[in-house]
């Protein structure tokens, strides 16, 4: 028997809702760093975000596919802190407040919490 896809593979709206901020530490760039310098640009002296898409102001460039439908991170292997600790219980169905503030914002169902 196959699993199902976790929500979060349906979903993609806080990759399309919330813009990234991520410490310079965390760019591929830096010795100890992973996330991509290309999809990044500078925020502050020690801080750089995720890049929106161009054509999709306010979606995270690294979001592919149709939010609420099926998506995926293109670098999820990669992706950074703030993303590995966002909502951290919603792959099991459990959401938390900015979680269901974005799938609210793209006209999605929320979780709900614990």
């Amino acid at each position: 028997m196959e699993a199902s896809p976790s929500v979060c593979c349906q979903c993609g709206a806080c990759c399309a809702t919330y813009r990234v901020t991520l410490p310079r530490v965390e760019l591929a760039s830096h010795p100890s760093g992973w996330v991509p310098d290309g999809m990044t640009e500078p925020y502050t002296p020690t801080t750089a975000c995720m890049r929106e898409h161009p054509d999709l102001p306010g979606r995270c460039i690294a979001l592919a596919g149709v939010v609420g439908e099926s998506v995926r991170c293109t670098i999820y292997e990669r992706r950074p802190a703030a993303c590995r600790d966002f909502a951290p219980f919603s792959a099991l169905g459990i959401g938390d407040e900015a979680c269901d503030e974005a799938r609210r914002r793209h006209g999605l169902p929320p979780l709900g919490g614990l």
